[in-house]
């Protein structure tokens, strides 16, 4: 156990350490330690290692009251994880001392944003004013600095998808005047304002502004957004590349970027069982797709400064950028470090030097296979699609990935409290049942669990719902059978809209 005096004194030291909270994202926005990773309990499996790469790491683990802590430790100690403390009564003992708790998700990027802002007195422009200029035909090149994804649901009128970290490499494919003035936008501000910096660093002679708000303040203002668009920066050129490199240049001398060496990073790799390390790729989704580093993690540049707690656990690890030369990976790595991280470097030479070197590649996106999976295949039953007469079905995937699609009649349950509320849902352990998850993974894991509790009749669906829809069987939608509180999904503002 950890007293919160204590685990406020580790997360005050420079000392490796991850923090993380096991509850669902949901309730995790709700109110939760600053700095504090989210990683629900359920993804101890799939996602810990790669989080926390040194095992001897010390883990703070919590959650509200110490239950799913409790559940968690055995997984840890599975795992390898030598060093576990569990914050002692939970959130609810840290909030009685006193402590203070954020809300929202990403907290640190966004604090990090809105300290950009001042400090760099980023200029903006109001809603009205933009769709002013927009009307008048004035000027303008408006740039959405989010994913693709966010892009296409809704956009100012006439942007352009080019994500954060994209846009030093690509905006001299999209300005020809240097009287055109650049207009930065996301979904609310901190996007915008690292994009819209990032720019400025160019010293272009452009205006670059950041819109004020995003998407949301122009809702808000009452002017309506575009959907589906599907515009993006034309391929890069030698010259817009020469234009982003002399900027890159000087982002290095003035911000002291470290480069390593592919037989460095080997090295790093080598070791990283007992000092944490991260290799992020960030690039695009097309370029990591056709070839990246082994176990390099695919962080597109400018969601790994504005979601950086989502790829770093530990923040006196080693963090190595990767792209197709420097550009990218130094300007994320500024925005890192100027974010507090210490131990940033790049990848001199980028991917082509690490093929040069004789380095291996990976091509496509990984799926994760979780910790434990194979041992569990091992212990469970299987059931085949169509072979469910008189089951109960209980899906254990997330709940928005239930809602889109799973066998019918099945109940949902959240994996992470499957201990706590499986009594509910089958008060009867001599009732057979079936566990499915998408993909037959998460599914594996709960069967296992459920063996383990006395449900000596728990089979899994061989490959999930997939091979059940493979199978030319029906699927249902929508949350039809909910068996617990689906707090283990963040609703965009619009989604929650559509919820009311």
């Amino acid at each position: 156990m950890i007293a919160p005096a204590g685990l406020a004194a580790l997360m005050q030291s420079a000392a490796p350490h991850a923090v993380l909270d096991l509850r669902e994202k949901g309730t995790y926005e709700t109110g939760h330690i600053f700095r504090a990773t989210s990683l629900p309990r359920r993804l101890l499996e799939f996602r810990l290692p790669g989080l926390v790469t040194a095992t001897a790491t010390p883990l703070a683990i919590y959650d509200e009251d110490g239950r799913l802590a409790e559940l968690a430790a055995p997984t840890l100690r599975e795992l390898g994880y030598t060093d576990v403390r569990a914050l002692a009564g939970g959130l609810a003992a840290w909030r009685a001392a006193g402590r203070p708790v954020v809300q929202g998700i990403n907290v640190p990027s966004k604090v990090f944003g809105e300290r950009m802002l001042h400090e760099m007195k980023t200029p903006q422009i109001p809603p009205h004013e933009l769709a002013g200029r927009i009307e008048r035909g004035e000027d303008l090149v408006i740039v959405d600095s989010r994913t693709p994804e966010e892009y296409a649901r809704g956009c100012i009128p006439g942007a352009v998808s080019v994500p954060g970290g994209e846009l030093v490499l690509r905006i001299g494919e999209l300005v020809e005047r240097p009287e055109t003035t650049i207009v930065v936008h996301c979904g609310g501000r901190t996007r915008s304002y690292i994009g819209a910096e990032s720019l400025r660093r160019m010293s272009l002679p452009n205006p670059v502004v950041a819109l004020e708000n995003g998407t949301m303040g122009w809702e808000l203002a009452g002017l309506t957004l575009e959907r589906g668009a599907a515009r993006w920066a034309p391929p890069v050129t030698a010259k817009g590349k020469a234009l982003a490199s002399l900027a890159a240049k000087r982002v290095v001398a003035e911000e002291g970027i470290r480069f390593v060496s592919p037989d460095e990073l080997r090295a790093l790799q080598a070791g990283r069982d007992r000092e944490n390390l991260y290799v992020l790729d960030v690039r695009t989704a097309d370029e990591y797709a056709a070839g990246h580093l082994p176990g390099a993690v695919w962080a597109p540049g400018g969601q790994a400064v504005q979601a950086t707690d989502e790829y770093v656990a530990v923040r006196a690890a080693t963090i190595v950028l990767v792209c197709d030369g420097f550009v990218r990976s130094v300007m994320t790595a500024a925005w890192l470090r100027r974010m507090g991280f210490p131990n940033i470097a790049v990848l001199a030479g980028g991917l082509p030097a690490w093929e040069q070197a004789g380095g291996a590649i990976e091509r496509g996106h990984p799926v994760t296979i979780p910790a434990g999976w194979e041992a569990a295949r091992r212990r469970v039953a299987h059931a085949k699609p169509g072979d469910l007469r008189g089951a109960l079905v209980l899906s254990v995937d997330q709940s928005d990935v239930y809602a889109r699609g799973h066998v019918p009649g099945a109940g949902w349950l959240c994996r992470s409290r499957l201990e706590l509320t499986i009594a509910a849902a089958a008060p009867d352990r001599d009732q057979p049942v079936v566990v499915t998850c998408a993909d037959g993974y998460a599914s594996t894991l709960a069967a296992a669990t459920l063996g383990r509790l006395g449900y000596g009749r728990t089979r899994v669906l061989e490959g999930g719902t997939r091979a059940w829809e493979a199978a030319g069987l029906p699927v249902e939608r929508g949350r039809t059978r909910l068996l617990d509180d689906p707090d283990d999904v963040v609703l965009k503002p619009y989604e929650r809209g559509r919820e009311a």
